[in-house]
């Protein structure tokens, strides 16, 4: 959330923001409205309570319980106006950073670099599906006979094509002073609504566990933010650096297209993402390092890949700013996203409750950065497509060989 002074302070600049994202601005006048009613009842309840404090050193039994009744009755209406100036503020999105280029939709994103060139053939290519039937390696019947449609098994060099590449990025960020986490893939409801996991439309809603206030995470984003819930970190330590590996889970009930087909959406993945915590002056030197790392990556991979910087109206509640980067995927003649990174700035913390004690004694909020190191329903779509053979077989990338113990993908897997 946003600070409440600041809105108070800046109301057309936070309608502005609000409006370039996308939103309603008139959340802005509810949401004011209401935190001039729950102030109006603090003051009065304050008051009162200073009568009743006169009233017991007097002993007058009568004026007491004159007083008691009325807190019984205003107490109870703070606690409503105070849920509900809760909820309508958690509407007011993130301000877009001044950086952000201005746009309504993800028509309007600005490309701003491409590396490599789109991969060639001297023979028919094929797409995901069919080479990992071919290969015996990846397996959507079986999946939806276990699980329902969207689900997958992986076998042999598919297994091991994912193990690899969550080895290669732990094995590598661990080097740039990442922790290597794995997480949970469960967390309380706090954890997921403050990270954001609510957004506009059916994207990415959330498998909640009956009975239970747990939810299946969509991201290690989630978790790691999640476990500095409530705490003050000392200023010596930030930045705090992870690269979390977690199975993600989605309902993705909305519909996007025949490119959607196969690995590129489905309802369970794992994932490894970067999450870092650092002072507000270091975020944005910090999400261009991130960024950078996300190159170097799918550089070291051998994909073809362009960036994308998002457009104020296509970068969602939390992030201030974001970049994707996105693949070439010969299957569909086109680049596909395989990663994105963003810049929460103090949304998240302001949610969670995370703050950094300064040498001088005083707190603030921190700042949260997130950004895809390598997803397994993704990576693995451009891995096969880009490196396959006339032959049928899959060239896996150097970076990875000495995961796999193999150069080639081929149709006989041990």
């Amino acid at each position: 959330m946003l600070d409440i002074k600041f809105v108070r302070e800046n109301v057309e600049l936070v309608k502005k923001g609000v409006t370039a994202k996308g939103y309603d601005a008139g959340v802005v006048d509810e949401v004011l409205k209401l935190d001039l009613k729950k102030r109006g009842l603090i003051k009065e309840i304050e008051e009162i309570r200073a009568q009743r404090n006169i009233a017991a050193s007097q002993k007058d039994i009568e004026k007491g319980k004159e007083i008691k009744q009325k807190l019984q009755k205003l107490e109870p209406d703070l606690e409503n106006v105070e849920k509900e100036f809760l909820e309508v503020f958690g509407k007011i999105p993130n301000l877009p950073s001044d950086k952000a280029p201005v746009g309504k939709g993800e028509k309007e994103n600005v490309e701003v670099k491409k590396w490599g060139e789109p991969t060639k053939f001297d023979f028919e290519p094929l797409d995901h599906l069919e080479l990992g039937k071919r290969l015996g390696i990846l397996d959507f019947e079986t999946g939806a006979k276990v699980a329902g449609s969207q689900f997958y098994f992986l076998y042999g060099d598919g297994a091991r094509l994912e193990l690899a590449l969550s080895m290669y990025v732990f094995d590598k960020l661990s080097k740039e002073g990442f922790l290597p986490v794995i997480t949970p893939d469960l967390a309380k409801s706090r954890y997921y609504l403050g990270t954001g996991y609510m957004p506009k439309g059916d994207e990415a809603q959330t498998y909640t566990i009956e009975d239970e206030d747990l939810g299946l995470i969509a991201t290690a984003e989630v978790t790691l933010a999640g476990s500095h819930a409530d705490e003050v970190i000392p200023e010596d330590v930030l930045p705090l650096k992870y690269v979390g590996c977690s199975h993600c889970f989605r309902k993705e009930a909305g519909a996007y297209g025949k490119y959607s087909k196969g690995l590129y959406r489905v309802h369970q993945f794992s994932k490894t993402e970067m999450f870092i915590y650092c002072k507000p002056e270091d975020s944005d030197k910090l999400h261009e390092s991130i960024l950078k790392m996300e190159e170097s990556i799918y550089q070291e991979l051998g994909l073809p890949y362009r960036v994308l910087e998002m457009c104020t109206g296509d970068l969602g509640a939390m992030a201030a700013r974001k970049f994707d980067i996105e693949a070439w995927m010969p299957g569909r003649n086109d680049y596909g996203e395989i990663t994105s990174t963003s810049n929460c700035t103090d949304y998240q913390a302001r949610n969670l409750n995370i703050k950094y004690k300064k040498k001088n004694g005083e707190t603030e909020y921190v700042h949260m950065l997130n950004g895809t190191a390598v997803v397994m329903s993704r990576v693995p779509v451009a891995i096969l497509e880009n490196f396959q053979t006339k032959d049928g077989s899959v060239v896996i990338p150097k970076v990875l060989q000495k995961w796999m113990g193999k150069e080639k993908i081929e149709s006989k897997n041990g």
